[in-house]
């Protein structure tokens, strides 16, 4: 294998959603592949931190705010990404959120939180960096799905509705920019404890049953993403577009424990 291939030396990522959670292991695994790193969030002090820890890799790192659910803060971080690099070469589609509740507690706020953060803020991210990607003719956009993006559980209609839309959007750009020498693929992680669901994973019979329903018989740790996404970031993925790969240990299969 051509190591080269995912060599990203010389190349700018910006990784939205960077204060936390998968978004730092995303960058973190794209600057040791060789990638400077832009990172954003809605507090650019709590980026702080771990722009030193990239730097300390060896790696350009740049700070931004952003909040993806204004449309003049996306306008306004990707310009600055751009005036301080001269360019993005991979985008990690990442920031998002979601609101665990019953189908029937859902307000009509929550709904709209969830999908303004996580689907019409990703598409309108990556409409604002496409436009110098397609000037270069020359791009890598990764949009942050999950497993709900391809399968359904209880609590998480809005958040699962945002996902699947995820996944459709992607295909929709690919076929729109591929022309353009911009690939969009959707990287979708299963069960992977973070921040953001920490909660479950103290229920010790709710562990077990989703690890149950994974072939691997485990949670994902978050270094279990670091080849895909540097796959879908570096030239090893050139002729993969429109595609999502599921890091999900199998819980997608459906598998349950056999009765026999």
């Amino acid at each position: 294998m051509n190591g080269s291939l995912f060599d990203l030396s010389g190349n700018v990522a910006l990784v939205t959603g960077t204060s936390r959670g998968l978004g730092q292991y995303f960058a973190r695994a794209l600057a040791r592949a060789g990638a400077d790193i832009a990172m954003t969030s809605r507090n650019k002090d709590s980026l702080s931190g771990f722009a030193g820890e990239i730097r300390e890799l060896g790696r350009q790192a740049f700070c931004t705010e952003l909040d993806v659910r204004d449309h003049a803060s996306i306008q306004q971080a990707v310009a600055a990404v751009e005036a301080h690099f001269g360019k993005i070469d991979i985008l990690v589609n990442n920031a998002g959120c979601n609101i665990r509740k019953p189908a029937l507690d859902v307000t009509w706020e929550d709904w709209n939180t969830i999908l303004d953060t996580n689907l019409r803020g990703s598409f309108f991210v990556a409409q604002a960096v496409a436009r110098g990607m397609i000037q270069r003719g020359y791009g890598r956009m990764i949009n942050i799905g999950s497993v709900t993006s391809v399968a359904g559980f209880a609590g998480l209609a809005p958040y699962g509705a945002s996902r699947g839309g995820i996944r459709q959007l992607t295909m929709s750009l690919a076929d729109d920019w591929g022309v353009h020498g911009v690939t969009v693929n959707c990287l979708a992680p299963g069960w992977f404890k973070t921040a953001q669901n920490q909660v479950l994973y103290e229920n010790a019979a709710w562990v077990e049953y989703i690890c149950d329903r994974i072939p691997l018989k485990r949670p994902g740790r978050p270094d279990d993403l670091d080849g895909a996404v540097v796959f879908l970031a570096s030239e090893s993925s050139r002729y993969v577009t429109g595609q999502t790969l599921l890091v999900d240990g199998g819980v997608s299969t459906g598998a349950t424990k056999a009765t026999v």
